[in-house]
């Protein structure tokens, strides 16, 4: 029975909803070859982008490229913002970044910068990162705040404005595991000397069958992997041509 009800849950709620939806105008309009073909494989990559095993598929290459480092001998950590909502509430992201930046605050005494624009709320997010450390307790002092960048571009530009001003030479990076790559590129493009600190790992390493069942969360995921590929090779495009 409780089987039967996630069955049912999974499949009445996104994104199972639209793979019955899409299945069904591809059964009834099966006779028309075009409409059969674009419906059947819409629900195909749906379930596909929506089941545990391919979200982690995408995200392994951008999770494993930069392991948690045993040494951190930098001068600074920077955390990069995730997302914020208008209401002063960051995104599961940020808040996880945030409070990583916090607990290696805690163990190296190290200053804070925090990153982050208005790229899509009115509040930005560096500020409202700040506010979640100072209720942690860290030093005003120690918080270095860019609230102009609008994305992992600015980020690094806004940031390297600040080491420069400050004297700091090496950063400890800190972004979700899936964002690393692309931040790692574009900082060391920059001209910042970076070791890399993970969080915020998305993949799972135990399956059950309820692994294959179409969740919205891990469509969301496997989103955001492939948002990041697609960051990588504009990147990579506009380097090239310029």
């Amino acid at each position: 029975m409780f089987f039967l009800k996630k069955l049912i849950t999974f499949f009445i709620l996104p994104p199972g909803l639209f793979i019955v939806i899409f299945s069904v105008i591809a059964y009834f309009g099966r006779k028309d070859r075009k409409i059969f073909i674009v419906s059947f494989l819409s629900a195909f990559f749906i379930y596909l982008l929506s089941i545990e095993p391919v979200k982690d598929s995408l995200l392994r290459p951008l999770e494993t490229k930069y392991p948690i480092p045993n040494k951190l001998n930098g001068d600074v950590i920077v955390v990069l913002g995730g997302g914020s909502y208008n209401t002063g509430i960051l995104t599961e992201d940020s808040l996880k970044r945030v409070l990583t930046g916090f607990v290696l605050h805690k163990k190296l005494n190290l200053p804070i910068i925090l990153s982050g624009g208005s790229a899509i709320t009115n509040l930005p997010e560096a500020e409202v990162m700040k506010n979640i450390l100072n209720e942690l307790g860290v030093d005003k002092s120690m918080i270095y705040t860019d609230v102009n960048s609008r994305d992992t571009l600015g980020n690094a530009f806004f940031v390297k404005k600040i080491c420069e001003k400050n004297g700091f030479k090496r950063i400890i990076l800190v972004t979700s595991a899936y964002h690393m790559p692309r931040s790692v590129i574009v900082f060391q493009k920059a001209g910042l000397d970076v070791i890399p600190y993970p969080t915020d790992f998305k993949m799972d390493k135990r399956y059950t069958v309820y692994s294959y069942f179409p969740k919205m969360n891990v469509l969301q995921d496997s989103t955001k992997a492939i948002r990041e590929y697609v960051g990588l090779i504009a990147y990579q495009l506009n380097w090239i041509l310029r």
